[in-house]
């Protein structure tokens, strides 16, 4: 049966999964939503989705469930727990989960559907939540190939951008080495900025001497401009979120043994950054931190 004609239960309707199961209905798929905030269930609602109280719920009305949940330890409880979606999905079901987490926790998801007779999918989200919002999302998948291709339609209504990375739990490890350098370049580009503002250099002309040299980077190019640098710090993805994933980070480089310095003060920065308040801003927002920590003007562009 085609993926089209199934009922997909999703689980999780925050700043990502709201968007993206938005683009789900609108593009013609049958879903069933969860989440503890109302609103974006009412939302989904309105748009022609179906609602559910429980993740149990869900589980038993539909075969392919889509999770998208803010940490490991929600996905242990919503998908593995003892009234979670395994425990009440039929047989053969398909676990999609869009989390960035840590990789024990989707290695176990894996095992746990595959002991129970299910089958399980990690595809953590690449860009924003207004990509989310517009179906450009990216997908970073790992997973057995045969259920790659059976939810790829279902992805493609997410999102633009698709990438099978191998197996189970490849997924998870690749968005982690793709976030790894996606938070440290605003930490740099912070830091940087600030010295620019600092020795009084017009910032236009700062950055387009960087835009032509290799010192160029995808979050000071694309990213900032309409971000910080436009004076708009409200989240696409938080300070909070970003020292998160770098604590991730840091714990599967532990654990495999890999020393990531860099990775160590930028988490301690981002650190530094919550305690002073700034925590549920855009991580671009960075900028305003260093800048208020020397006591300089924040860069803005002209307007």
């Amino acid at each position: 049966m085609s993926i089209k004609d199934q009922t997909i239960g999703f689980i999780g309707l925050g700043a990502m999964g709201r968007g993206m199961a938005a683009n789900c209905v609108k593009k013609g798929f049958t879903l069933v939503v969860c989440d503890l905030d109302p609103d974006p269930v009412d939302y989904l609602v309105s748009l022609g989705a179906a609602a559910a109280a429980t993740p149990a719920e869900v589980a038993a009305q539909c075969s392919v469930i889509v999770t998208c949940l803010p940490n490991g330890q929600v996905v242990r409880d919503v998908v593995m727990g003892a009234d979670g979606v395994l425990a009440h999905a039929g047989a053969g079901s398909l676990i999609v989960d869009l989390s960035t987490i840590e990789p024990e926790t989707t290695d176990d998801l894996h095992a746990a559907a595959l002991a129970q007779g299910h089958r399980a999918i990690d595809a953590p989200i690449g860009r924003l939540a207004w990509h989310a919002e517009r179906g450009e999302s990216l997908f970073m998948v790992g997973g057995a190939r045969e259920d790659f291709d059976a939810i790829t339609p279902l992805l493609e209504a997410m999102g633009t951008t698709i990438h099978y990375c191998g197996e189970g739990g490849t997924g998870t490890r690749t968005k982690l080495v793709n976030n790894y350098l996606a938070i440290i370049l605003c930490q740099l580009n912070a830091e940087a900025l600030s010295l620019s503002n600092r020795f009084g250099l017009d910032l236009e002309t700062t950055l387009e001497v960087i835009h032509g040299t290799t010192a160029t980077n995808g979050q000071l190019k694309v990213n900032w401009p309409n971000k910080v640098l436009a004076g708009d710090t409200e989240p696409g993805f938080t300070i909070d979120l970003a020292h998160k994933d770098l604590s991730l980070i840091l714990g599967a480089a532990n654990a495999a043994r890999v020393p990531l310095p860099v990775a160590a003060a930028a988490r301690e920065a981002f650190s530094s950054a919550r305690s002073r308040g700034y925590g549920g801003q855009d991580f671009s927002a960075m900028a305003d931190v260093m800048c208020d920590l020397a006591q300089i003007e924040r860069v803005r562009l002209k307007e």
